[in-house]
């Protein structure tokens, strides 16, 4: 019997930016789908010219400069069209999808789909159901007492994941989803009556106690920052009229 941490994934990643989903744009994705562990994966990359500056710190971090991304990027709307339906597609093929902070990179991607589509990702998906795999909700859960940060970076480490070239759209979409088959490995136990579908279900109640916990940490320390609770996507911000 395969498992499904052994079977067909889709992983998905953006690069920004920045660090606001509410205002940042999305300046390079990548969708890799692999049928099998250890199967060639079948990896498809964006490139966008987001329209606005890319911020040096932003730079400094994915590597993509403003230069770049005009002479290179396309604009924004036909590619998060493509994306929207790229990820419906994986949906509808059954395929859970691997994200890591999920409610960043899915929240980013239906307000980019708000901005240049007037659409949703929600539209998208609204004949699919979503079936995510976070590989930092899911560690965090399972190995809950372990000291130390959670990055992508740390996760392959702590899993023994190659990473090349970190913060790279398909690389790092590539190295999540090697996590998550690696945590499915690793805590086989406990995971493998589970259906991705019930994970799924079980990941948004993992992560709302998870953010309760780090916003009473905050409190204690006299933090200001607000945790967001609700997983894989928030909830559209709206204003006051």
């Amino acid at each position: 019997m395969t498992h499904w941490f052994e079977g067909p994934l889709a992983a998905f990643d953006t690069e920004t930016t920045g660090v606001d989903v509410e205002e940042d744009r999305i300046v390079s994705a990548a969708l890799v789908v692999q049928d099998m562990t250890g199967g060639r994966p079948r990896v498809t990359r964006w490139l966008v010219n987001p329209g606005v500056p890319v911020p040096e710190a932003a730079t400094a971090v994915h590597g993509l400069t403003d230069d770049h991304l005009q002479r290179n990027g396309r604009w924004p709307a036909p590619v998060m069209e493509e994306l929207g339906r790229a990820l419906a597609e994986q949906c509808a093929a059954g395929r859970p999808l691997v994200v890591m902070n999920a409610p960043f990179d899915l929240t980013i991607l239906d307000r980019e789909l708000r901005r240049h589509r007037a659409s949703s990702l929600g539209r998208y998906l609204q004949n699919t159901p979503l079936c995510v795999l976070d590989p930092r909700v899911l560690d965090r859960h399972l190995d809950r007492y372990r000291k130390g940060r959670r990055t992508l970076t740390d996760l392959c480490a702590q899993y023994d994941v190659e990473l090349e070239g970190a913060h790279d759209a398909a690389a790092d979409a590539t190295a999540a989803m090697d996590v998550v088959r690696a945590v499915g490995r690793r805590f086989a136990s406990r995971l493998e009556r589970l259906s991705p579908a019930e994970l799924h279900t079980l990941q948004a109640v993992w992560h709302a106690a998870q953010a309760r916990g780090l916003q009473a940490w905050f409190a204690r320390n006299g933090t200001p920052e607000v945790v967001d609770p609700t997983w894989p996507l928030r909830p559209e911000m709206r204003t006051a009229a």
